[in-house]
């Protein structure tokens, strides 16, 4: 009997602090609405119709051209259009899954193949990911990959935490390293999927370089299989300097220059965002990036097999 009523206690106080939560929920958020890319590839490498999804108001498109986000949708996938030195390429690891009444995003670890000629064999990594705020189309080359995406949307709110719901399948082994340049190799250590919503206080320089103070952190990491959806799953947002606390992880710390994400500054060109610091923990941000991702390593590595689901982000705040 004690237990049953330590239950019910326990039961109705999740249920009172979730109830104590407002939520904002992101716009296109519930990831019920997808445009369906039909690409067509080069005869060189096979010329074959790809499909390539991205996150926006319901529709197809056979166009072949470059992604521009739609209906005031914040979010970018990694997949991606890509025109290399002529060759028209389609690359897809994030999907849209049915989940209860809607659907869901699904992340995965994939090897690109590509096949040139019949001749030229390259296996590609690719960590299927969603972030807020666009890919830059047509990708050109496989260099700097962070280049190519502009992290983080306007933002001036302080949010108490990333709310959504996700489960993950995380396979056991070692890491593979495989960017079409050369063989595959195995790199040792597990790979770890990861959903993190960083706030950050920007500003431009007279040359058009973009700094930025790190407001508030909120960063996971998964390293084993979550089979069930966890529902209404909370990552806190921690504001300030975070380093000498009991819960900080290296992970959580300012991006370094070498891994420095990029926005395009006020002439029009994609610059790296350089973490110069913390801010105080009552500063409010100017930009907000949130980010989920099959992989949390480099650019082409990763361990094929590593599956996120996400559904419904919102910002939650303590009433």
């Amino acid at each position: 009997m004690k237990r049953i009523i330590l239950s019910s206690l326990l039961v109705a106080a999740a249920a009172l602090s979730a109830s104590a939560l407002r939520l904002e929920p992101i716009n296109f958020g519930n990831m019920d609405q997808w445009i369906t890319r039909n690409i067509k590839e080069s005869a060189v490498i096979g010329g074959n119709n790809k499909v390539v999804y991205a996150i926006g108001p319901t529709a197809t498109d056979n166009s072949g051209n470059a992604f521009r986000a739609r209906g005031g949708c914040p979010w970018a996938t990694s997949n991606v259009l890509a025109k290399v030195s002529g060759v028209t390429k389609g690359s897809n690891a994030v999907f849209p899954e049915a989940h209860g009444s809607g659907k869901c995003a699904k992340l995965c670890t994939i090897l690109e193949h590509v096949k040139a000629l019949g001749i030229i064999n390259m296996d590609v990594l690719v960590s299927g990911s969603i972030f807020l705020g666009r890919m830059d189309e047509p990708i050109r080359n496989s260099s700097s990959p962070y280049s190519k995406m502009e992290m983080g949307i306007p933002f001036t709110k302080r949010p108490s935490y990333l709310v959504f719901d996700y489960k993950v399948t995380v396979p056991k082994g070692d890491r593979i390293q495989s960017s079409g340049i050369g063989s595959k190799k195995t790199i040792k250590g597990q790979d770890y999927a990861e959903v993190y919503i960083l706030l950050q206080k920007r500003w431009e320089d007279e040359k058009g370089n973009i700094h930025a103070l790190r407001v508030g952190t909120g960063r996971e990491r998964y390293g084993s299989t979550v089979a069930n959806w966890q529902t209404g799953h909370k990552i806190a947002v921690h504001y300030g300097d975070i380093t000498k606390q009991p819960f900080y992880k290296s992970y959580m710390g300012l991006i370094p220059k070498s891994k420095a994400y990029y926005a395009r500054n006020s002439k029009g060109k994609m610059v790296p965002v350089i973490e110069e610091g913390w801010a105080k923990a009552d500063e409010t941000p100017t930009h907000v990036l949130v980010m989920a991702s099959a992989g949390c390593g480099t650019a082409f590595v990763g361990t094929p097999g590593m599956i996120l689901w996400v559904d419904n982000f919102a910002f939650g705040y303590d009433k």
